[in-house]
């Protein structure tokens, strides 16, 4: 894994919670990528607009809440509903907690891509992140991933880890008498088997915001100095 350094190549920022009066028909802006793990920063230009709308939106508890769309197995679109969990340190990379045992883990080894679809009920603002979702379980042998799962894990509510230990989602219920109270967690035991630690990393962001009409497309490319370059343009909504 990676970390970034964020380089822009102008000042402008985007949306009406933003500084800048204007933005700019196309701006691009410039990730240099550096061989050090959890070190550097790195600030996306559409980073901003997601955090200011997180923190306009927060006296809504559903503003955590988005749906992620995958590809089926079968080539049919799959989509739920899943809850924030932050960002990577230090990156534009999005945390998802889930059960290995859904559907949603073998869609996303037979095709990694995925799309986040968030809207913003307060501030009427509509966020479509796509990009790709690595799977991190405990069978993963990198050492920082194991250790972002680890502490993901931690930073859940007991209530929220007992769910897996619970029956195999998605499987016939076998009892109408299954509780939460039937199962026992020590809570300084580390990540269960079923626990597992999604990341999406950004390659393409579409904003809008339906109270100004603005709407902007920020796309990132990987060029071969290995330099991530984020472009933007506003387009109809």
């Amino acid at each position: 894994m990676e970390s970034l350094d964020f380089v822009p190549s102008n000042l402008n920022n985007f949306g009406p919670n933003c500084d800048s009066k204007t933005i700019s028909h196309t701006t691009s802006y410039r990730v240099k990528r550096k061989k050090k793990k959890g070190m550097g920063t790195i600030t996306a230009p559409w980073k901003q607009l997601l955090l200011n709308a997180l923190e306009s939106n927060s006296h809504l508890k559903h503003s955590s809440y988005f749906q992620l769309a995958t590809v089926g197995c079968n080539g049919r679109p799959s989509n739920r509903t899943l809850v924030f969990r932050g960002f990577q340190e230090s990156s534009d990379k999005f945390h998802i907690n889930t059960d290995n045992r859904t559907h949603k883990i073998e869609e996303l080894k037979h095709c990694p891509f995925a799309e986040i679809c968030w809207y913003f009920t307060d501030s009427w603002e509509q966020f479509r992140i796509s990009g790709r979702v690595d799977v991190i379980d405990g069978s993963n042998p990198d050492t920082f991933e194991l250790q972002q799962r680890e502490k993901s894990w931690f930073a859940s509510s007991v209530k929220s880890r007992l769910q897996y230990l619970g029956p195999n989602p998605g499987l016939p219920r076998i009892s109408e008498h299954q509780s939460e109270e039937e199962v026992r967690l020590d809570p300084s035991i580390g990540p269960v088997a079923a626990f597992c630690l999604l990341v999406l990393d950004p390659d393409q962001v579409d904003y809008l915001n339906l109270k100004s009409t603005e709407r902007v497309k920020f796309i990132s490319t990987l060029d071969m100095n290995g330099v991530k370059n984020w472009t933007s343009e506003r387009i109809n909504p």
